[in-house]
Protein backbone atom coordinates (compact mmCIF):
# COMPACT_ATOMS: atom_id res chain seq x y z
CA UNK A 1 0.00 0.00 0.00
CA UNK A 2 1.38 3.19 -0.80
CA UNK A 3 1.65 5.87 1.19
CA UNK A 4 -0.55 8.85 1.53
CA UNK A 5 1.26 11.67 -0.02
CA UNK A 6 2.28 14.85 1.89
CA UNK A 7 -0.17 17.71 1.49
CA UNK A 8 1.17 21.06 0.71
CA UNK A 9 1.63 23.52 3.54
CA UNK A 10 -0.52 27.34 3.47
CA UNK A 11 1.15 29.57 5.71
CA UNK A 12 -1.02 32.72 7.27
CA UNK A 13 1.69 35.89 7.98
CA UNK A 14 -0.61 38.57 9.90
CA UNK A 15 1.10 41.98 9.93
CA UNK A 16 0.20 45.03 11.61
CA UNK A 17 0.99 48.84 9.86
CA UNK A 18 2.41 50.36 12.96
CA UNK A 19 4.26 54.08 13.88
CA UNK A 20 7.73 53.66 11.92
CA UNK A 21 10.14 51.74 15.21
CA UNK A 22 12.64 54.91 14.50
CA UNK A 23 9.79 57.65 14.93
CA UNK A 24 9.51 59.94 18.24
CA UNK A 25 6.75 59.00 19.97
CA UNK A 26 4.47 62.19 20.36
CA UNK A 27 1.18 62.71 22.06
CA UNK A 28 -1.71 64.23 20.03
CA UNK A 29 -3.25 67.73 21.02
CA UNK A 30 -6.29 66.14 22.77
CA UNK A 31 -4.32 63.71 24.23
CA UNK A 32 -6.48 60.96 23.19
CA UNK A 33 -3.49 59.05 22.12
CA UNK A 34 -0.41 59.58 19.90
CA UNK A 35 0.79 61.55 16.88
CA UNK A 36 -0.11 59.15 14.08
CA UNK A 37 0.36 61.74 11.30
CA UNK A 38 3.97 60.44 10.67
CA UNK A 39 5.91 57.70 8.86
CA UNK A 40 4.43 54.02 9.22
CA UNK A 41 5.90 51.16 8.38
CA UNK A 42 5.50 47.08 8.96
CA UNK A 43 5.76 46.09 12.97
CA UNK A 44 9.37 44.62 12.90
CA UNK A 45 8.43 41.58 14.91
CA UNK A 46 5.88 41.14 11.64
CA UNK A 47 8.74 41.55 9.20
CA UNK A 48 10.54 38.82 10.98
CA UNK A 49 7.87 36.48 10.48
CA UNK A 50 7.46 37.37 7.06
CA UNK A 51 11.08 36.46 6.75
CA UNK A 52 10.67 32.85 8.09
CA UNK A 53 7.97 32.10 5.86
CA UNK A 54 9.70 32.52 2.78
CA UNK A 55 12.39 31.03 4.66
CA UNK A 56 10.76 27.92 5.34
CA UNK A 57 9.66 28.09 1.51
CA UNK A 58 13.49 27.90 0.41
CA UNK A 59 14.00 25.35 2.43
CA UNK A 60 11.51 22.70 1.38
CA UNK A 61 11.34 24.25 -1.77
CA UNK A 62 7.94 23.26 -3.82
CA UNK A 63 6.69 21.68 -0.20
CA UNK A 64 4.83 25.22 0.96
CA UNK A 65 1.86 25.58 -1.34
CA UNK A 66 1.39 29.51 -0.14
CA UNK A 67 2.32 32.23 1.75
CA UNK A 68 -0.65 34.68 1.96
CA UNK A 69 -0.33 37.83 4.21
CA UNK A 70 -3.37 39.75 6.44
CA UNK A 71 -3.96 42.93 8.10
CA UNK A 72 -6.96 44.42 9.72
CA UNK A 73 -6.88 48.82 9.39
CA UNK A 74 -7.46 51.44 7.21
CA UNK A 75 -6.73 51.86 3.54
CA UNK A 76 -3.11 52.72 4.16
CA UNK A 77 -2.85 49.60 5.42
CA UNK A 78 -2.37 47.94 1.75
CA UNK A 79 0.77 49.30 1.40
CA UNK A 80 1.85 47.04 4.70
CA UNK A 81 0.29 44.06 2.75
CA UNK A 82 2.56 45.46 -0.65
CA UNK A 83 5.45 45.13 1.54
CA UNK A 84 4.64 41.42 2.69
CA UNK A 85 4.13 40.78 -1.30
CA UNK A 86 7.37 42.18 -2.40
CA UNK A 87 9.17 40.06 0.37
CA UNK A 88 8.06 37.08 -1.18
CA UNK A 89 4.42 36.72 0.52
CA UNK A 90 2.24 35.34 -2.70
CA UNK A 91 -1.56 37.09 -2.20
CA UNK A 92 -2.70 38.92 0.72
CA UNK A 93 -6.13 39.47 2.57
CA UNK A 94 -6.80 43.07 4.09
CA UNK A 95 -9.49 43.41 6.57
CA UNK A 96 -10.44 46.88 5.90
CA UNK A 97 -11.06 49.58 8.54
CA UNK A 98 -12.15 53.03 8.36
CA UNK A 99 -9.50 55.48 8.36
CA UNK A 100 -11.17 57.27 11.42
CA UNK A 101 -11.42 53.78 13.37
CA UNK A 102 -9.15 52.78 16.13
CA UNK A 103 -6.69 50.29 16.12
CA UNK A 104 -8.48 46.63 16.95
CA UNK A 105 -7.73 45.07 20.04
CA UNK A 106 -6.02 41.66 20.49
CA UNK A 107 -8.81 39.76 20.95
CA UNK A 108 -10.79 41.26 17.80
CA UNK A 109 -7.68 40.57 15.99
CA UNK A 110 -7.44 37.19 16.95
CA UNK A 111 -11.39 36.50 16.24
CA UNK A 112 -10.82 38.49 13.25
CA UNK A 113 -7.94 35.49 12.09
CA UNK A 114 -9.63 32.54 13.15
CA UNK A 115 -12.59 33.71 10.98
CA UNK A 116 -10.55 34.11 8.23
CA UNK A 117 -8.79 30.87 8.63
CA UNK A 118 -12.17 29.21 9.31
CA UNK A 119 -13.28 30.37 5.98
CA UNK A 120 -10.20 29.23 4.46
CA UNK A 121 -10.63 25.61 5.92
CA UNK A 122 -14.81 25.69 4.17
CA UNK A 123 -13.19 26.48 1.13
CA UNK A 124 -10.52 23.90 0.98
CA UNK A 125 -7.78 25.93 1.86
CA UNK A 126 -6.46 24.81 4.95
CA UNK A 127 -4.21 26.77 7.03
CA UNK A 128 -1.13 24.74 8.33
CA UNK A 129 1.07 27.26 10.14
CA UNK A 130 0.09 30.62 11.45
CA UNK A 131 3.49 32.59 12.10
CA UNK A 132 3.07 36.13 13.39
CA UNK A 133 5.11 38.50 15.42
CA UNK A 134 5.62 38.34 19.18
CA UNK A 135 3.86 41.71 20.04
CA UNK A 136 3.62 45.05 17.92
CA UNK A 137 5.60 47.82 18.78
CA UNK A 138 2.95 50.55 19.06
CA UNK A 139 0.65 48.71 21.84
CA UNK A 140 3.63 46.19 23.08
CA UNK A 141 0.90 43.48 24.41
CA UNK A 142 1.99 40.73 23.07
CA UNK A 143 -1.33 38.70 23.42
CA UNK A 144 -2.83 37.81 19.99
CA UNK A 145 -0.92 34.39 19.16
CA UNK A 146 -1.65 33.07 22.11
CA UNK A 147 -5.50 34.04 21.88
CA UNK A 148 -5.46 33.11 18.82
CA UNK A 149 -4.24 29.59 19.35
CA UNK A 150 -6.71 29.21 22.38
CA UNK A 151 -9.73 30.24 20.53
CA UNK A 152 -8.58 27.94 17.62
CA UNK A 153 -7.69 24.79 20.08
CA UNK A 154 -4.22 24.59 18.16
CA UNK A 155 -0.61 24.66 19.90
CA UNK A 156 1.47 27.53 20.74
CA UNK A 157 5.07 28.24 20.43
CA UNK A 158 5.68 31.90 21.14
CA UNK A 159 9.23 33.82 21.77
CA UNK A 160 10.18 31.53 18.81
CA UNK A 161 14.08 31.91 17.82
CA UNK A 162 14.19 29.05 15.59
CA UNK A 163 11.48 26.48 13.47
CA UNK A 164 12.40 23.43 11.72
CA UNK A 165 9.30 21.38 10.10
CA UNK A 166 8.85 17.86 9.99
CA UNK A 167 6.78 17.18 7.26
CA UNK A 168 6.16 13.59 7.34
CA UNK A 169 5.37 13.48 11.02
CA UNK A 170 3.48 16.88 10.46
CA UNK A 171 5.23 18.65 13.39
CA UNK A 172 7.97 21.55 14.16
CA UNK A 173 10.80 21.96 16.80
CA UNK A 174 10.77 25.33 17.89
CA UNK A 175 13.29 27.21 20.00
CA UNK A 176 11.79 29.46 21.93
CA UNK A 177 13.61 32.48 23.78
CA UNK A 178 12.75 31.62 28.30
CA UNK A 179 14.19 33.55 31.20
CA UNK A 180 16.92 30.84 30.94
CA UNK A 181 18.42 30.97 27.76
CA UNK A 182 16.30 28.90 25.04
CA UNK A 183 13.60 25.90 24.91
CA UNK A 184 13.47 23.22 23.22
CA UNK A 185 9.72 22.16 22.02
CA UNK A 186 8.13 19.81 19.75
CA UNK A 187 4.66 20.30 18.64
CA UNK A 188 2.15 19.35 16.28
CA UNK A 189 0.40 20.94 12.85
CA UNK A 190 -1.85 22.81 12.77
CA UNK A 191 0.39 25.43 14.97
CA UNK A 192 0.97 28.99 16.14
CA UNK A 193 4.31 30.40 15.78
CA UNK A 194 5.49 33.93 17.31
CA UNK A 195 8.58 35.16 16.47
CA UNK A 196 11.27 36.88 18.86
CA UNK A 197 13.66 39.22 17.87
CA UNK A 198 16.74 36.30 18.28
CA UNK A 199 15.72 35.68 15.21
CA UNK A 200 17.92 38.41 13.99
CA UNK A 201 20.89 36.97 15.80
CA UNK A 202 20.34 33.20 14.76
CA UNK A 203 19.53 33.64 11.04
CA UNK A 204 20.09 37.14 8.75
CA UNK A 205 17.56 40.60 8.87
CA UNK A 206 14.66 40.37 6.67
CA UNK A 207 15.03 40.99 3.20
CA UNK A 208 14.78 43.95 1.90
CA UNK A 209 12.20 44.54 -0.97
CA UNK A 210 13.91 44.86 -4.40
CA UNK A 211 12.70 47.14 -7.43
CA UNK A 212 11.76 43.72 -9.51
CA UNK A 213 9.99 42.45 -6.24
CA UNK A 214 8.15 46.03 -5.24
CA UNK A 215 7.23 45.49 -9.10
CA UNK A 216 6.04 42.12 -8.88
CA UNK A 217 3.76 42.59 -6.10
CA UNK A 218 1.42 45.29 -7.49
CA UNK A 219 0.29 42.49 -9.99
CA UNK A 220 0.12 39.73 -6.84
CA UNK A 221 -3.78 39.98 -5.33
CA UNK A 222 -5.04 41.27 -2.43
CA UNK A 223 -8.52 40.11 -1.43
CA UNK A 224 -10.59 42.89 0.12
CA UNK A 225 -12.83 41.94 3.10
CA UNK A 226 -14.73 43.76 6.19
CA UNK A 227 -15.65 42.89 9.65
CA UNK A 228 -19.06 42.53 8.40
CA UNK A 229 -18.08 39.42 5.81
CA UNK A 230 -16.15 38.06 8.56
CA UNK A 231 -19.22 38.27 11.18
CA UNK A 232 -16.88 39.34 13.93
CA UNK A 233 -17.43 42.58 16.18
CA UNK A 234 -14.56 44.86 16.26
CA UNK A 235 -15.96 47.46 18.55
CA UNK A 236 -13.41 48.34 21.44
CA UNK A 237 -14.07 47.25 24.71
CA UNK A 238 -11.69 49.52 26.27
CA UNK A 239 -11.84 53.47 26.39
CA UNK A 240 -8.27 55.33 26.27
CA UNK A 241 -9.49 58.06 29.32
CA UNK A 242 -5.93 59.95 28.67
CA UNK A 243 -2.61 60.30 27.27
CA UNK A 244 0.23 61.97 28.87
CA UNK A 245 3.89 62.33 28.33
CA UNK A 246 6.07 61.67 31.21
CA UNK A 247 7.34 64.26 32.85
CA UNK A 248 10.62 65.72 31.91
CA UNK A 249 13.65 64.43 34.14
CA UNK A 250 15.31 67.29 36.33
CA UNK A 251 18.87 67.62 35.53
CA UNK A 252 21.14 66.82 39.17
CA UNK A 253 23.30 69.33 40.84
CA UNK A 254 26.87 69.15 42.19
CA UNK A 255 28.23 69.78 45.93
CA UNK A 256 31.40 70.03 47.32
CA UNK A 257 31.20 68.22 50.22
CA UNK A 258 29.53 65.72 52.58
CA UNK A 259 28.08 68.43 54.42
CA UNK A 260 26.74 69.96 51.29
CA UNK A 261 25.29 66.29 50.26
CA UNK A 262 23.54 66.02 53.60
CA UNK A 263 22.00 69.55 53.65
CA UNK A 264 20.76 68.76 50.10
CA UNK A 265 18.98 65.67 51.40
CA UNK A 266 17.21 67.91 54.27
CA UNK A 267 16.36 70.11 51.51
CA UNK A 268 14.57 67.20 49.27
CA UNK A 269 13.06 65.89 52.65
CA UNK A 270 15.68 62.80 52.72
CA UNK A 271 16.46 61.84 56.08
CA UNK A 272 18.65 58.79 56.77
CA UNK A 273 17.05 55.61 57.96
Amino acid sequence: MRPSPVRLLNILVPVKRAVDYAVKIRVNPQQTGIDTNVKHSMNPFDEIAVEEAVRLRERLKTAVKSIQAVTIGPSKSSETLRTALAMGADSAIHVELPDSSAAPEPLAVAKTLRAIIQRKQENSEPIDLVILGKQAIDDDLGLTGQMLAGLLGWPQATFASKLDLDLDKKSALVVREIDGGGEEIQCRLPLIVTTDLRYLLCNTEPRYASLPNIMKAKKKPIEKLTAADLGVDLTPQLEMLKVAEPPKRIGGGKVDSVDGLIAKLKEAGITAV
